[in-house]
């Protein structure tokens, strides 16, 4: 009992400080767009996540070294300590230099004296108790390239990009793009690395670990692999930036269940928006025609919104970063905790009136391929491109011709173009757009190139475009590869190969890649007895719901595994909440091929909220239509 209570009486709250710079008036050197915007959201959203946070926008070397020392200082004696940095960023002789505003750098000779050295600061930070993460979104341009007076030497010496570091124990080093790399500013409010880092910031029951590879992921979307952001870690502990239980269900059906229980066209809306072709989208298009002619279309006992938790809807709406979720939190919840944190966010998120927008955003907000999607940037259906293409095409347009760097731009406006029926232009651009490495390019020229769409078909062509894809970290072009060779289309067959591109593409966090390993382990294809299961949960997890019955199935029959009608259930009802139906009609119309103690197992669960008020019979059918219809569009509090 004294031990216990002694442990008890030690137990104090985790120390967080965070220092957030971001230079943008540079006075000597070519100005940026973004860094001050990205300071400014990265700070809101860490002083949300319980750091004390200093933040310093546009400083010049006083002021950086001031703010420096203060939170090195800090920082020596907290649990984990968080530098950002966005702006003016380049490496001499392997050294990284972070750049003030106030900076006049003619030669090599004034680095030193104009910067600042990174070492210094992660020399500042060493010996301290905790552990120290340092995000550099600093790789932009050589400062002295193209400049007046400028030398030859000089501009060589001063590399584009920042240099590896040396691994440090208890530091993360969190890099905008790969070594020797320039990151993109960003045609938004935020560059890419700023938005990804912030979509994921906020995601409960996350390590630091799998939060950077869901930012890394969005921004390889985001700029067609022209940016691939690195870490190196030694962290000697796990950090969580959210504590506490993970999602269990995924966004789009949080808010399915969310839109269709509150019937709020809004939130209805939002879901089309963000999910065009999602497994919720016919009804939710249903359900607004509905609404339009004020007609009921009956009301839930209970709505989500109304069980769950304060903390709980504030979260969806911050993970979503969805002007509608953010409004609607803030009218469902006027006197809640987070009202403050809520309408600052609001301030930061674009309106969906394009003639405020800049071209850069109107272009992505109608052209992104789906399989491009980001947690911040919805896909667009070819169809829902097709009928407002011209728009798209004059966006597109505008973007790459301020954007010239960026063959990401080129590669949106060959989308636009192929699907305003412009089969030429969209087809040259491609070819360019993949020639300078977009791996979207590669993947959609392959595609026209395998099938011969609108040109000469070429599989050997279309191959070669997705090994580049492949190598460029394009799950799609994996994936494309991997059947290619399993067919033995375009380069002979090899189905050993094709398993290890679908593996590299699952890798990369593909849940189109993870169910199919999944189908070949549950058929046999490939040697990996009991395998399947992880695939197929894994694929769930990665968004694909296709994976909920078949993982029901091995867990209902035991195939491979023990049996485990809970756990099988459990799958059953995920699925009915987040597919497109089959989960639902597997209860209904094929209970028989279902043991009894599966369905047990799901008629205790829904009567258990209330749903269902029949017998615990294991006999499926139509009686249970309708609480599977009431958990699809509710669900349960305890699945948030």
């Amino acid at each position: 009992m004294l031990i216990a209570v002694s442990f008890a009486g030690s137990v104090r709250a985790e120390t967080r400080i965070a220092l957030v710079i971001g230079n943008t008036a540079y006075r000597g050197l070519t100005a940026l767009i973004n860094p001050s915007n990205d300071a400014h959201d990265i700070a809101a959203a860490l002083k949300a996540r319980d750091f004390e946070v200093v933040e310093g926008t546009d400083l010049d070397k006083e002021g950086m070294n001031r703010l420096i020392s203060a939170f090195a200082a800090k920082a020596r004696t907290a649990d984990v300590s968080l530098f950002y940095y966005a702006g003016h960023g380049f490496q001499v002789d392997y050294q990284n230099y972070l750049v003030p505003v106030d900076a006049v750098i003619r030669s090599r000779d004034d680095v030193e004296s104009q910067t600042i050295r990174l070492q210094t600061i992660t020399a500042g930070l060493q010996g301290g108790r905790g552990n120290h993460l340092i995000f550099l979104d600093a790789c932009r341009n050589n400062p002295l390239r193209g400049k007046s007076g400028a030398t030859a030497e000089s501009e060589a010496v001063l590399r584009d990009g920042l240099a590896k570091v040396e691994d440090t124990a208890g530091f993360l080093f969190a890099f905008a793009t790969r070594q020797d790399q320039v990151a993109f500013d960003g045609g938004g409010r935020n560059s890419p690395f700023a938005q990804a880092f912030l979509s994921h910031v906020a995601t409960r029951g996350q390590d630091l670990g799998t939060m950077m590879i869901a930012v890394r992921k969005d921004v390889i979307a985001a700029t067609g692999g022209f940016q691939v952001p690195l870490e190196v870690s030694s962290l000697t502990q796990q950090i969580f930036l959210v504590p506490g239980r993970p999602e269990t269900i995924s966004p789009e059906t949080q808010l399915w269940q969310l839109a269709a229980s509150s019937r709020d066209p809004a939130l209805l809306r939002a879901y089309l928006s963000r999910f065009g072709e999602g497994a919720h989208a016919g009804e939710v298009k249903g359900m607004l025609k509905v609404a339009s002619n004020d007609t009921s279309i009956g009301v839930p006992r209970s709505t989500p919104d109304e069980r769950l938790s304060d903390d709980r809807l504030w979260d969806f709406a911050l993970r979503s970063r969805l002007r509608p979720l953010v409004e609607f939190y803030i009218a469902r919840r006027p006197d809640g905790r987070h009202v403050d944190e809520a309408q600052t966010l609001l301030q930061s998120l674009p309106t969906a009136d394009d003639r405020e927008a800049k071209p850069e955003l109107v272009c992505e907000r109608s052209t992104t391929h789906p399989r491009d999607a980001t947690a911040s940037m919805p896909g667009v259906p070819l169809a829902e491109l097709a009928a407002n293409a011209e728009p798209a095409i004059q966006a597109c347009r505008q973007a790459r011709a301020a954007h010239p760097e960026m063959p990401h731009f080129t590669a949106l406006l060959a989308r636009a173009l192929a699907a305003g029926g412009h089969r030429e232009e969209a087809v040259s651009l491609y070819r360019e757009a993949a020639e300078r490495g977009n791996l979207r390019a590669q993947v959609s020229l392959g595609l026209l190139l395998d099938t011969g769409d609108g040109v000469r078909r070429d599989p050997k062509a279309a191959v070669a475009l997705y090994e580049k894809a492949a190598d460029g970290g394009s799950p799609d072009g994996a994936i494309n590869l991997a059947v290619a060779l399993m067919e033995g289309t375009g380069a002979p067959k090899d189905p050993r190969r094709a398993v290890k591109l679908l593996k590299q593409a699952a890798e990369a966090g593909s849940a189109i890649a993870t169910y199919n390993l999944g189908v070949l382990s549950q058929d046999g294809t490939i040697p990996e007895a009991g395998q399947a299961l992880g695939y197929f949960e894994k694929a769930t997890e990665l968004g694909d719901p296709r994976g909920f019955v078949p993982a029901a199935i091995l867990l209902d029959e035991g195939r491979g595994i023990q049996k485990d009608p809970v756990r099988a259930a459990e799958m059953l009802l995920r699925g009915v909440a987040s597919d497109s139906g089959d989960a639902a009609n597997q209860i209904v119309t094929r209970a028989s091929a279902w043991s009894k103690t599966t369905i047990k197992a799901v008629q205790e669960r829904l009567k258990t909220v209330g749903y269902y008020r029949g017998p615990i019979d294991g006999i499926g059918g139509a009686k249970m239509k309708a609480p599977l219809q009431e958990w699809r569009r509710i669900g349960s509090v305890d699945l948030h």
